[in-house]
């Protein structure tokens, strides 16, 4: 075990690297894998005063735990960093020299289009078996069939069963990191032995999402069994360990397991969906001050994005989580990336984003901010979908001319000003989330919004 060598502020969270029963009253008992805050150091530099996830304090030895970092974003995190891609045989060959029995990696069929090949260096050359595509099911040998190429992989990696050799070393792939590897690196890999899956709360097109039970503590837990898929949430989730804000939905970890499955373990939000929220209990229930409240919330996180460089790309209501104590926080980081480029834009709500992301694919802090008005219209419409009576496919060109929608029923005129100021066509004029956060906090200081 390493010495310390730098103190970590107050605040600074790790994780338990080794299992510690303390050595007297004033210790903190630690099980591998604990999620701890650092609270100050001692007079010893050796040891730090901390506190767990239910909230018990006491000193731990500083060389029992590492620090929880962001995933690097710079990393391409692969679920399958021994795929290859559209390689040929003979690129295959030179990738797999010098010769060393057990080195593996696959590759898209050259031949047979959709077909994968698996190439294996044993005794001083190369087999090529063929990975056939048969009844959404894959298989070398007609013997064995695999749901996808991580589960075949971890089958032959235990097994020779007819290969040459069985599978022992993964040849990556240039610029890849194992995602597994840099999740445990940076202090995000959880125990999958220690999660128990309760039930189902939603069904997604990529997979469930569960209640959980981590450790004694309710989780949510998004359950993603595709390869290709859970490959896409492999970035979501590194996004989700460089995030720390009291209204955005909090990772907890993030387990990858061998045959392909993928679980993004956040904080339960016991009340939903911030629009089934509004819908399900109306104007009624709710009053003028809640809805304010939940503006500010969501503002607040993407305040905190917009400081950090962050674009979220799908700001709605139906994207936001409401949680036990009413706390709006902001989810489903699944297209946020760091601020600049462009995406596919095929996929995009086309009611929520801003025109010139939808034209021209210029995402932006400011794209955010028009697709925030959209979800304060919702707030204020009790979750009302966005351009009632409008058919979609004229909803771009009218609010390319300068439509806005109308001030829902009951909305205070001032809050329908900020609105209207985030659907400025000009991007520049538009509000940033600092101002709008400053404006949000005038009308709640002085009561505007009864």
């Amino acid at each position: 075990m390493s010495a310390l060598q730098t103190t970590w502020p107050p605040g600074t969270e790790c994780v338990a690297r080794y299992n510690f029963s303390g050595t007297s009253d004033q210790d903190l008992p630690l099980c591998k894998g604990d999620v701890l805050t650092i609270i100050g150091v001692t007079k010893d530099p050796n040891w730090y005063k901390a506190k767990n996830t239910v909230g018990r304090e006491g000193t731990i030895p500083a060389n029992y735990v590492q620090k929880r970092e962001g995933v690097k974003s710079c990393a391409k995190l692969s679920l399958m960093p021994w795929f290859h891609g559209k390689i040929t045989r003979d690129q295959a060959e030179r990738l797999l020299y010098p010769h060393e029995t057990g080195l593996f990696l696959v590759r898209e069929s050259t031949n047979f289009p959709g077909d994968y090949t698996l190439c294996v260096s044993c005794d001083g050359k190369v087999e090529h078996y063929r990975i056939i595509y048969h009844n959404c099911k894959l298989t070398i040998d007609d013997e064995e069939y695999f749901e996808n190429l991580m589960q075949l992989v971890e089958h032959y990696t235990k097994d020779a069963d007819g290969l040459c050799t069985r599978l022992i070393k993964p040849k990556l792939m240039e610029g890849t990191v194992a995602a597994q590897d840099e999740f445990s690196r940076s202090g995000w890999a959880l125990n999958r032995k220690e999660l128990k899956l309760l039930q189902s709360i939603g069904k997604g097109e990529f997979g469930d999402v569960m209640v959980g039970d981590y450790r004694g503590t309710k989780v949510a837990v998004k359950c993603i069994k595709h390869d290709a898929t859970a490959q896409a949430f492999v970035a979501e989730a590194s996004v989700m360990t460089q995030m720390r804000h009291n209204n955005l939905v909090q990772l907890l970890g993030v387990i990858v397991e061998e045959k392909g499955s993928l679980y993004i373990v956040t904080e339960y939000m016991a009340k939903g969906s911030l629009v089934d929220y509004l819908r399900s209990r109306g104007r009624t229930v709710i009053g003028g001050d809640c809805l304010l409240k939940f503006s500010m919330d969501v503002c607040e996180a993407m305040e905190y994005l917009e400081a950090n460089n962050f674009v979220h790309r799908d700001l709605a209501a139906r994207n936001v989580l409401v949680s036990e104590d009413n706390i709006a926080k902001v989810s489903d980081f699944g297209l946020t990336k760091e601020a600049s480029s462009t995406q596919d834009t095929a996929k995009l709500p086309v009611k929520w984003t801003a025109p010139e992301a939808l034209r021209e694919k210029k995402f932006s802090t400011k794209s955010d901010v028009w697709s925030y008005g959209i979800l304060l219209w919702e707030i204020y419409s009790f979750g009302r979908v966005p351009y009632p009576r409008i058919p979609l496919k004229d909803v771009v060109p009218r609010v390319e001319k300068g439509y806005k929608m109308d001030s829902p029923d009951g909305c205070p005129p001032i809050v329908y000003d900020i609105m209207k100021q985030c659907w400025t066509l000009d991007v520049a004029v538009r509000p940033s989330f600092k101002e709008l956060r400053e404006s949000l906090q005038n009308i709640w200081t002085n009561e505007l919004y009864l």
